[in-house]
């Protein structure tokens, strides 16, 4: 069987991301070769979107994929505070350079974690919201009240796997200094995974109706815009338009990429197109949250990973 190598990009980000998609996309048949050792730089989207990536490359060529782990000291130490090699033993076939996650807490909020079940996501929910409350006020400036608002939008994204995706995912949630894009700090959730993806969930209640326009963009659009969902029960189908208004009112980033298309409640510190089509197809959902600082950064802006 040949083996493809795949170049994983030094910046692994949601762009960075998208270029190991578009990578991926173009490949045909064999096994895969991540290459991840000039990998620089993550972020918690970036690197779920690299396990996503090759649970999909296991999917499709029936065997996992091989994984060359980073080379950079830092990168790697990272990678075991947040638990990555725990879940990329069952995706890739790899020599880790770090065999257990060092004891204690990371820095993270949460760890990379797989979500499989409802009883999932309410441990998730249980573990963060202590460290929630300590990051969101202390770090970032948010009232009291915001704890439990980021506990419902933790849940709805990991919710939307269990409910929608049919396939296992993860989630992880991380707090970092910003520097080039915003300047202060930020808490990001990312959850990911490699299922249906929103088209295929919502397509035996409402291709019909939208005839020859259904495809990604408007199944994204119904269910990010207008509350549409797979189910039929009333008020189903709120959980994500909810997550909008309220990172809306935060002036976060909320972003959903599902097949061939993205769509995105856009704030005002970033250039992004509220919705963009055409994009190289990738089975699933991946999702993030950004939610900046409240107030300015003071001092020195010490407390989370700095991107460059």
């Amino acid at each position: 069987m040949t083996t493809h190598v795949l170049p994983v990009p030094e910046t692994l980000d949601d762009r960075g991301f998208e270029t190991l998609v578009a990578s991926w996309a173009g490949v045909e048949g064999g096994r895969m070769l991540f290459d991840a050792r000039h990998v620089r730089w993550v972020s918690p989207y970036g690197i779920l979107g690299l396990l996503a990536t090759g649970a999909a490359s296991a999917e499709r060529s029936g065997e996992r994929p091989l994984l060359q782990p980073p080379e950079s000291k830092e990168v790697v130490s990272y990678l075991a505070r947040i638990g990555f090699y725990d879940q990329a033993r069952r995706v890739f076939d790899f020599q880790e350079r770090v065999r257990r996650r060092p004891a204690g807490e990371s820095d993270a909020l949460l760890e990379i974690t797989p979500i499989q079940s409802h009883q999932d996501v309410h441990d998730v929910v249980d573990r963060v919201r202590d460290r929630a409350a300590a990051i969101l006020g202390k770090r970032l400036g948010y009232p009291p009240p915001a704890v439990l608002h980021f506990s419902v939008i933790l849940s709805e994204v990991c919710q939307n796997i269990v409910e929608h995706a049919d396939a296992d995912g993860w989630v992880s949630a991380q707090t970092y200094n910003w520097k080039q894009r915003l300047g202060r700090q930020v808490v990001v959730i990312a959850v990911t995974d490699v299922g249906m993806g929103f088209r295929g969930s919502l397509a035996r209640e409402h291709a019909q109706r939208y005839g020859d326009r259904w495809s990604d963009e408007t199944a994204l659009e119904a269910a990010f815009l207008h509350g549409v969902s797979r189910y039929r029960d009333p008020g189903r189908g709120q959980g994500l338009q909810g997550i909008r208004k309220q990172v809306s009112r935060w002036n976060g980033l909320f972003t959903i990429r599902s097949g061939t298309a993205q769509i995105a409640e856009v704030p005002d510190w970033i250039e992004k197109e509220p919705i963009a089509g055409g994009l190289p197809d990738f089975p699933g959902a991946q999702i993030q949250v950004v939610l900046p600082q409240l107030i300015p950064p003071g001092g020195s802006g010490k407390g989370g990973r700095g991107d460059g």
